[in-house]
Parts: structure tokens; C-alpha cells; sequence
């Protein structure tokens, strides 16, 4: 076998492949999530829905997906990314068909249920594939290449659902996005094994994934044990304070859009298509995506100029704290054009903020530990998410004002890093007990 030294670029480029395969779980992940948010003002009028059902709704995903994310990660971890991510593909791809059976609240809200459990699992999936087949100064770029699914998923989201909708009604939109499930679930099971024993992968691509060395064989993390660890904590408050933000566009910007600034979701002959909510939505998560292979990039940038791994990150969490800024005068911008770019701001600030957070638990933890802090951490922002979308349901239906919501979403990446210096300022790798021998 090559030594790393001898490789100056690696000859196997079959990683890529896996993480382009990552993507598409990703992003069809998201098309099924999201497909609920960009048809609200459609279904709304459907079945008669109050800001307070919808709210309730969306907590239904969120409960189930972050008490998911408690279980899933732990799950991936004792029985391994290939098996576990399947019959996870596989449930939620049936949840989001049964979305097209729902004839009232209580129905979507069970729906929504099953989705938010089966879902838990992409991530911790994804990014504990990406420690398995990845070399740490890879990593950043790949979380960042998968983690652009979502802007891709939630972009396409609304040009299949619009499209399907206006000529065959909502529900079709559902059946049609679950069924494309079924096509990555075929994809996964055929291309995805562990890097040692994939036929695809050469000796060199092998030893350029295992650069950094082999791990120590470990116990499997327990929450016990992680909770009482500043490393797993840096990842849990991050989440917290951050992804309700995401869970904010991700089920409400349409409708911010068209409160705010009086945009509709189908074209009029006064309108024309370009003042509709869908081409705003393609044009956020364009720069959503721009952010999340930018943050991954930069930070994978800094450390090949010679940069700690600490600094690194954390400038460019710096950055992306900054882009986020912006967002407090979302809600009072002069024009659609002017909210559609301070939005799109935030998304990218967002994901850039995201994709460095994921990769820094692979720095601190081995990868058998990965996905269980990652359920964890997905759990609190999950929390955070119930929290924001109760918030955002009786802010609207008391006020009808988005400025609060806002106010909060542009402040939130700054106070996040703040917590994260103050626990990890030096990203000291975390106590994980060795594996007892035999």
C-alpha cells in the first residue's frame, strides 16, 4: 500500500462519488420536508387552517424529529450508515406519499410524525458517512457539499410542487416527491459500502482516507457520558440557537414573503411569474448553496495555508455570524428584490455556520461517537425549532408582525459562537473510553 507521502494526488476519486450520492439523500430529505411549506397558502385555504393549526403542524415534524435524532444516532452507530440510512429512506419516502391521504389537521399532524422520525436519521447519517470515507482536511468541503442538498432540495421544492399542484392539485405534489424516495433508496443500496470494502476504491484512494491515522477502538458514546462533556455541549447550544432559524424559512417564508411583501404563490397577468413566491425561493437557496460550499471550502482552505483547525473554523463561523447580521431589517425591506437578497444573506450565512459545526464534532470525537452527539445536537435545535414555530404562530395571529421573529433570527449565529468559543476555545478532542479488550 502507498504511503500518504508518496501520494501527491490521490488516485481514486470515488469519495466523491459517495458524497454526490450523500447529496441526493440530502436534498430528496429536504424536497419532502419542505413540499408542506411552499403549498401552505394553497392547503391553507383547502381545509381551513388557522396560523395556530399550521403552527401546530410544523411542532408535530419537530417533536418527532428531534426525539429521532435521540435515538437515530446512537442506532447508526451501533449498527452502521448503509443499514441504518435504508430503512430510514424508505419510511419517510412513505410518509411523504401519506401526506396525500390527509383530510384534516390531525391527519397531517400524524403524518408529519412519521416524516420528522424517519428523517432524523439523514444527518447523523450523512455526516458520520462523511468521517468514514473522508480525510480531516476534506471533511469541511464535504459536509459542505452534502449539506448544499437541502438549498438544492428546498429549491427545487418549489418548482415541483408549484408545477404539480397547479395542474393536478396538492395532493399529487406529495405522491410524487415520495415516490422519487424510492429512487435514492435504490441508489444508496447499490452504491453505498464502507471505504475497506468497496471493490471501486483503490489502495491509494485508501490510504489518502486514512491520512490521519487509524482510531483507537472505542465504547459506544453514551448520552450519559456526552452530556457531561464541553465538546458535546459546543454542539448542542450551536444547534440550539441556530436552527430555528433554518425551521423559519424552511415552513414560513412563503408566507413572510407574501405578508410582508405581498408576493403570491402563482402568477397573475398584473404580476407576471418573476414577483411570485417561487422564483424568490430558487433565488434564497441559490445563495444558500453559494454559502454552504463556501463555508466548507474556506475553512478546508485555511487549514491547507497552515492554519489550526481551531482558527480556521471558528473564522469562518466568524464570518458567517456577520453575513447573518443583516437579517433583523428583513422584515421592513423596501422591495422584494432588497428581502429575497437579506434573506438569501441568512440562508448562506446558515449553512456555512452549519457545515462547520458538523464537521468540528469529527475533529473532537472518533468516528464511532459522531452520529450520537450529532442526534443529540440535532435534538436541541429541534427544540429550538418547536419553539420558534409556537412563537412565529401566536406572534402572527396576535400581531400579525414578523419583526420580532426577525430580530432574532439576524442576532442568533453571533450568540451561538459566543457560547461555542466559551466552551471549546481550543477544540480539545473529547474523553471517549477505550474499547475493552477481549
Amino acid at each position: 500500500m502507498a504511503s500518504v507521502a508518496a501520494i501527491a494526488k490521490p488516485l481514486g476519486r470515488y469519495r466523491w462519488g459517495i458524497c454526490a450520492l450523500l447529496f441526493a439523500v440530502i436534498t430528496i430529505n429536504y424536497i419532502d420536508r419542505q413540499i408542506i411549506g411552499v403549498l401552505k397558502p394553497v392547503i391553507e385555504e383547502d381545509m381551513g387552517w388557522s396560523e395556530v393549526d399550521y403552527g401546530n403542524i410544523v411542532t408535530a415534524f419537530q417533536a418527532s424529529y428531534g426525539i429521532g435524532l435521540l435515538v437515530v444516532g446512537r442506532l447508526l452507530d451501533r449498527v452502521g450508515t448503509r443499514r441504518g440510512m435504508a430503512i430510514a429512506i424508505a419510511v419517510w419516502s412513505i410518509a411523504a406519499c401519506l401526506h396525500a391521504a390527509a383530510r384534516n389537521v390531525l391527519h397531517f399532524i400524524l403524518a408529519r410524525i412519521v416524516l420528522g422520525a424517519a428523517e432524523s436519521a439523514a444527518y447523523p447519517g450523512a455526516v458520520k458517512s462523511i468521517a468514514e470515507w473522508f480525510p480531516k482536511r476534506e471533511r469541511a468541503l464535504g459536509v459542505g457539499l452534502l449539506n448544499a442538498g437541502a438549498n438544492v432540495g428546498v429549491l427545487l421544492t418549489p418548482v415541483i410542487a408549484i408545477g404539480l399542484a397547479g395542474a393536478f392539485g396538492w395532493r399529487t405534489a406529495f405522491i410524487a416527491t415520495g415516490l422519487l424516495g424510492f429512487v435514492v433508496l435504490w441508489l444508496w443500496l447499490r452504491f453505498f459500502r464502507q471505504p475497506h470494502l468497496h471493490t471501486a476504491v483503490t489502495d491509494e484512494e485508501r490510504t489518502w482516507i486514512d491520512q490521519d491515522g487509524e482510531e483507537p477502538a472505542t465504547e459506544l458514546l453514551s448520552w450519559r457520558s456526552a452530556i457531561r462533556q464541553r465538546q458535546a455541549w459546543f454542539f448542542i447550544c450551536g444547534k440550539f440557537f441556530t436552527d430555528p432559524v433554518w425551521y423559519l424559512f424552511l415552513f414560513w417564508l412563503p408566507d413572510l414573503l407574501a405578508k410582508t411583501q405581498g408576493m403570491e404563490l402563482f402568477p397573475t397577468a398584473e404580476s407576471g411569474i418573476f414577483a411570485t413566491i417561487g422564483p424568490a425561493l430558487v433565488g434564497v437557496y441559490l445563495l444558500a448553496d453559494i454559502g454552504s460550499i463556501a463555508g466548507g471550502w474556506l475553512s478546508s482552505h485555511l487549514i491547507a495555508r497552515g492554519w489550526s483547525i481551531n482558527r480556521a473554523r471558528k473564522t469562518t463561523l466568524l464570518c458567517a455570524a456577520l453575513l447573518a447580521l443583516p437579517l433583523v431589517t428583513v422584515a421592513s425591506a423596501p422591495s422584494p428584490m432588497v428581502a429575497v437578497l437579506l434573506i438569501g444573506m441568512g440562508t448562506a450565512a446558515h449553512q456555512a455556520f452549519s457545515s462547520n459545526i458538523f464537521t468540528m464534532i469529527a475533529d473532537m470525537y472518533p468516528r464511532r461517537a459522531v452520529a450520537t452527539v450529532l442526534g443529540m445536537g440535532g435534538a436541541a435545535g429541534a427544540i429550538g425549532g418547536i419553539l420558534m414555530s409556537q412563537v412565529t404562530g401566536w406572534t402572527l395571529e396576535l400581531t400579525g408582525s414578523y419583526v420580532p421573529i426577525v430580530l432574532y433570527a439576524g442576532l442568533a449565529y453571533a450568540l451561538a459562537l459566543l457560547c461555542i468559543h466559551l466552551l471549546v476555545p481550543r477544540m480539545d478532542p473529547a474523553p471517549v473510553a477505550a474499547a475493552k479488550q477481549d
